[in-house]
């Protein structure tokens, strides 16, 4: 009777623990977002400036730094690139100055002064703008150069005299 009711209670928390095991990791799988969808109102990946900040009054001599949370930051492979060899999940940053987001897949333009592009993988540069209001956008590309979807952020600054 004794043996009995030992291996009862040892089916039963067996039981209990796969159980709370499995609805665990239910919960998690279902509540873990892919890349850049939001949970709660949070953005898992996302790329932020680090300096200066929205609002900020700068000024002309700066340094700009940019941060990334869930996306990994890297140079661009060198060589020709097939959409194919796109690498998932790792971008590089182009800084935009003046400019608004690029929508998403479409190609961030390289090589001119409005669009500064960080193919080597840096997350800042020392430069220099014109006293006054400027918008900058920050903005990941894939190795093809196109906007990822949802890494995008656009600041306002005040470059002073």
């Amino acid at each position: 009777m004794f043996n009995r009711l030992v291996v009862g209670m040892v089916l039963g928390v067996v039981a209990l623990s796969a159980a709370a095991c499995r609805s665990q990791t239910e919960n998690e799988t279902a509540s873990t977002p892919a890349a850049g969808e939001s949970h709660e109102g949070h953005t898992l990946a996302r790329v932020y400036f680090v300096s200066p900040k929205d609002g900020e009054t700068i000024k002309t001599d700066h340094r700009f730094e940019f941060g990334a949370d869930q996306y990994e930051i890297a140079a661009v492979p060198q060589g020709e690139i097939t959409p194919e060899q796109v690498r998932s999940g790792i971008g590089h940053f182009h800084l935009g100055v003046d400019k608004d987001c690029v929508p998403a897949g479409e190609e961030i333009v390289r090589g001119t002064p409005d669009w500064i592009h960080f193919g080597t993988g840096s997350n800042f540069i020392d430069m220099q703008l014109k006293p006054g209001p400027h918008k900058l956008s920050l903005q990941v590309g894939d190795d093809l150069h196109r906007a990822v979807d949802g890494l995008c952020e656009t600041i306002n600054v005040t470059v002073a005299e």
